[in-house]
C-alpha cells in the first residue's frame, strides 16, 4: 500500500530534518519511496483539494483512464470543467497523466501545522 503524505503549513526545521534522513536512508542503500506534497496553508490546500477533484482522484484510483474527455464521460460532467480540475490536480502532483491519467496511491495521510 502506498501512502501519500500532504503536510499543510511548513515548519522548516522537520522538512530539513526529513530530507536529511531520506537522504541518509538512500546512502545507506535503503529504499526511499515516499510522496510527500506540501502546502502552505489550509487554505491553500482547500482551493486544489475541492470536493469535485477528490471525486476525480477517487475515480482515478479505481479506474485509470486514457484522457480528460473519457474521464468527463465517465463521471458526466462539462469537459471544460474536467480539464481545469486535472491540470490542477496534475500541477499538485495528485494525478500521475504519464499515459492516461492515474493515482499511485491507496490512502491519504494530512499533518497541519498549528
Amino acid at each position: 500500500m502506498t501512502t501519500l503524505r500532504i503536510h499543510i503549513g511548513v515548519d522548516l526545521q522537520a522538512e530539513a530534518a526529513a530530507v536529511k534522513d531520506a537522504l541518509r536512508r538512500h546512502e545507506a542503500g535503503e529504499s526511499v519511496r515516499e510522496h510527500h506534497i506540501t502546502f502552505e496553508s489550509f487554505e491553500g490546500m482547500s482551493r486544489i483539494l475541492t470536493p469535485k477533484r477528490l471525486e476525480i482522484l477517487r475515480y482515478l484510483h479505481r479506474n485509470p483512464t486514457a484522457s480528460i474527455r473519457a474521464l468527463a464521460g465517465s463521471l458526466g460532467r462539462d469537459y471544460r470543467n474536467v480539464h481545469m480540475d486535472v491540470t490542477a490536480l496534475v500541477e499538485a502532483g495528485l494525478i500521475d497523466d504519464q499515459d492516461g491519467l492515474r493515482v499511485d496511491y491507496d490512502d491519504v495521510e494530512m499533518k497541519m501545522a498549528l
